[in-house]
């Protein structure tokens, strides 16, 4: 069985780590650096760092914060926010992300995958989709979700894989926040529909989510989570022994 990955999300917004529901209603956690130090040393398999409102206010994602992150941190780091350049991503990586994340950038210029793909290898290119259900659809948002891009959500993942990336995130906006379990008829969905590694993001809110997540989806390559490690509802280390009771591999 391959291992899985559980891997928390740090949304930084005006340098503070924030959280949300459905993607609304921001509220203050931390500092980015000192949850991220946390993490690093209490079992996170990875760090996905995201800069929510860059791609929305159209600037470049904040360089100092990410450069403090990655020199705290001893674990992979994926970066987004901002991202619609290659230039964007040797930025990011330059300042000591592992992977870099594009979503709005892409759905701009699909293209941006293919040209970082080419220069850095898929396995730094992750494509990130927020996905909401509009009419019985599953629809990809830009812009942190306040933008109905019209396209079905699955032909677009397929699309980016086809052009290079590596990696996908699939984020349910329907079930963010919200704690009532990920979404698991859209993450099947994914999963049959392309062979790169799918992590899930949006809806966790126990161990038992992430029980369900892996027993259910077996092909999903990793759990995505922020609330419930922020406010320590669940610990990294306490999660990881239950999915071991239950046969599920992990590091």
């Amino acid at each position: 069985m391959i291992t899985k990955r559980i891997i928390p999300c740090l949304d930084v917004k005006n340098g503070r780590v924030v959280k949300g529901v459905n993607f609304e209603g921001l509220s203050d956690v931390s500092s980015p650096v000192e949850l991220a130090r946390y993490y690093s040393e209490n079992g996170a398999d990875e760090l996905v760092f995201y800069d929510i409102t860059a791609s929305f206010e159209g600037r470049a994602l904040f360089t100092d914060i990410l450069r403090e992150v990655a020199s705290t941190i001893f674990i992979p780091l994926t970066v987004g926010g901002g991202i619609n350049t290659v230039a964007d991503f040797d930025r990011v990586l330059q300042c000591g992300a592992d992977k870099v994340s594009v979503n709005s950038g892409a759905i701009l210029n699909p293209l941006l995958i293919r040209e970082a793909a080419q220069k850095y290898g898929s396995q730094c290119v992750v494509l990130s989709a927020d996905i909401k259900r509009v009419d019985g659809a599953f629809r990809v948002f830009a812009k942190g979700g306040r933008e109905n891009t019209g396209m079905e959500a699955i032909e677009w993942i397929r699309r980016g894989v086809e052009l290079g990336a590596g990696e996908i995130v699939v984020n349910s906006i329907d079930t963010d926040g919200v704690k009532r379990g990920f979404d698991l008829e859209m993450l099947q969905r994914v999963c049959e529909a392309v062979k790169v590694p799918v992590i899930a993001s949006g809806g966790a809110g126990s161990s038992g989510d992430f029980i369900r997540l892996f027993q259910q989806i077996p092909d999903i390559s990793a759990g995505l989570a922020a609330s419930i490690f922020h406010f320590g509802e669940v610990c990294i280390p306490d999660l990881k022994k239950e999915l071991q009771e239950n046969h599920i591999c992990v590091r």
